[in-house]
C-alpha cells in the first residue's frame, strides 16, 4: 500500500503540471487559433492568416509566447516575407469556424468507482492479519499495539481510497483518450500506466527495505490489474441510457 500512495502521489504532482500547461494551452488556442484577416503591408490587399498556436505554447514557459505566422492565403509564393502583418493578426477578430468532434468517449464514472473500491479492499485484505500483515510489521518495524492504533485513525482510510480514486481515473482518461475498452485494453493502460510512475520514482522505491519493497510491489501489481481490469471491462456498460 505504501509503494501505492507513493506512485499515485506522484501521478497526482505530475498530472497537476500536465493540467495546467493544457489550461495554458487551451488559453492561447482560445487567443490565437483560427483564420484572421489582415491588410497585407506588401501589396495593402486582404489576405487571411494563422498564428502558429503550437509554437506559442512551446515558447509559453520562457514566460511570454513567441508569435509567428504558420499560414497565409499568398503562400506558398510569398513564404519568405518578414511578416509584418503578425501584430495585426494578433489583435484581428478570427473566423467562426463550427467543430464537430466525433466519435470522442466521456469517462463514465461508476466503473472508475468500482475499480477504485476493489483495489482499496484488496488493500485492506493485503495489509490484514490474514495475508501480510505479520510481515508487514516486521519490515515496517511497528508493533502490533501501534498497528492497531493506526487501523482505527479515519485519515489513512481516506488516503488511501482517494489514491485509488486517482489511479483508476488516470487509466480511465487513457482509454478515454486512445478510444479503447475491454478488459485487456483497460489492463495494458493500467500496466502501461504504472510502470511509467514506477520508471519516474525507481531511485526512490529502491532504498526501500527489501521484505518491504517485495510486500508493497506485489500488491501495487494486484491493484494495477485489478483497476484495469474493471475499468476496462466496464467502461461503457454501467451507464444509465436515455429512454
Amino acid at each position: 500500500m505504501v509503494l501505492f500512495i507513493w506512485l499515485v502521489l506522484l501521478l497526482a504532482v505530475v498530472g497537476f503540471l500536465l493540467l495546467a500547461h493544457a489550461f495554458w494551452r487551451r488559453a492561447l488556442e482560445e487567443q490565437y487559433e483560427g483564420g484572421r484577416p489582415v491588410t497585407c503591408p506588401e501589396n495593402q490587399q486582404p489576405a487571411v492568416v494563422n498564428i502558429d498556436v503550437r509554437h506559442a505554447a512551446a515558447t509559453l514557459m520562457d514566460g511570454s509566447p513567441a508569435l509567428r505566422v504558420c499560414d497565409c492565403t499568398r503562400w506558398p509564393e510569398h513564404a519568405e516575407c518578414n511578416q509584418d502583418c503578425l501584430s495585426q493578426a494578433a489583435r484581428a477578430e478570427p473566423y467562426k469556424e463550427v467543430k464537430v468532434e466525433a466519435g470522442r468517449k466521456a469517462i463514465y464514472h461508476l466503473p472508475v468507482f468500482l475499480a477504485a473500491f476493489a483495489a482499496w479492499y484488496v488493500g485492506m485484505l493485503w495489509h490484514s492479519h490474514y495475508l501480510f500483515r505479520a510481515q508487514w510489521m516486521q519490515a515496517v518495524g511497528l508493533t502490533q499495539a501501534q498497528v492497531k492504533e493506526i487501523v482505527w485513525w479515519l485519515s489513512p482510510h481516506l488516503l488511501t481510497a482517494a489514491v485509488c480514486l486517482l489511479f483508476a481515473y488516470g487509466v480511465a482518461w487513457l482509454l478515454a483518450l486512445r478510444h479503447r475498452k475491454g478488459v485487456l485494453q483497460g489492463v495494458l493502460m493500467a500496466v502501461l500506466l504504472g510502470g511509467a510512475l514506477i520508471a519516474a520514482s525507481w531511485y526512490g522505491i529502491a532504498r526501500l527495505p527489501h521484505a518491504l519493497f517485495v510486500i508493497e510491489a506485489s500488491y501495487a501489481a494486484v491493484a494495477i490489474i485489478t483497476v484495469g481490469a474493471i475499468v476496462g471491462g466496464l467502461f461503457d456498460k454501467l451507464v444509465l441510457r436515455p429512454r
